[in-house]
């Protein structure tokens, strides 16, 4: 059978059009550029306990035809993430990126992302998702209540007085101690002595007294409670306020003294 000129232009045309069709598929080895291609891009660590440190290595390919580039890796909250490998690949060269997990203050379940940011067009950044769950173990639990105190109007050489109930709601006794000079802590009216111990299901009420001085103007504190719960190693109590003096005292009732009657 012969073949007209105008089939065999059809026929080249319609080949062409089917190799850039197939040269544009992922993972084509032809494709230009570098290509960034990760052996898996999860990691279920499965059950562990609380306080172990684990590791996985991500490792990833070139399948480009220009160098890659690794310009930034970032890990979420829990993790610390490096590029172990040098940040430029080759092409067909193997990197890899050693995330580390420790799981010290969490339980239940965990998922944590790294970020690893490349030169590669069409993937420029890849989310690595690392999960698992983290078994809890019998340990003490601290409670703050309140966790924080407004004291509203003071006047100037006022003492701020404030109770905190420190509850323990583990299963293994709680120790606990403040430090925030000029600050003084008591417990049944006599000084409390650091560290404090509190059996489980127990709680002690602890009174703060914090003396304002000469301090005027908006009074904002911190408290820290630092304890050997390991999910919450420190925990804070806010005491707010404003602190006048006499005179601005004075001045305010005389301006609303009409208002305070009525």
């Amino acid at each position: 059978m012969k073949i007209t000129s105008r089939k065999r232009g059809l026929f080249v045309l319609a080949m062409f059009i089917g190799l850039v069709f197939v040269a544009i598929q992922p993972g084509w080895p032809f494709a230009t550029g570098p290509k960034v291609v990760f052996k898996t891009e999860t990691w279920n660590f499965g059950n562990i306990k609380d306080n172990v440190h684990i590791s996985q290595d991500f490792v990833f390919t070139n399948v480009g035809d220009a160098v890659l580039i690794i310009t930034k890796v970032d890990a979420s909250c829990g993790c610390t993430a490096v590029l172990v490998t040098d940040k430029k690949i080759e092409p067909g060269k193997m990197g890899m990126v050693k995330v580390k997990f420790d799981s010290s203050g969490y339980e239940g379940e965990v998922s944590k992302v790294v970020y690893v940011e490349t030169n590669d067009p069409s993937k420029p950044r890849i989310a690595l998702n690392i999960n698992g769950f983290i078994e809890a173990q019998p340990g003490p639990r601290i409670e703050l209540d309140p966790l924080s105190f407004g004291a509203g109007l003071l006047l100037e050489g006022e003492v701020i007085v404030t109770n905190v109930s420190v509850k323990n709601a583990g299963q293994t006794e709680l120790s606990f101690e403040c430090r925030f000079p000029p600050a003084t802590f008591l417990i049944d009216d006599k000084p409390a002595v650091f560290p404090v111990k509190v059996a489980p299901g127990k709680g002690v009420r602890l009174q703060i007294k914090l003396p304002l001085g000469k301090r005027i103007g908006i009074i904002r504190e911190i408290v820290l409670f630092n304890s050997n719960d390991s999910q919450r190693r420190t925990i804070s109590m806010t005491i707010s306020g404003y602190a006048a003096t006499k005179d601005e005292l004075k001045k305010a009732f005389q301006k609303h003294q009409n208002a305070i009657k009525q």
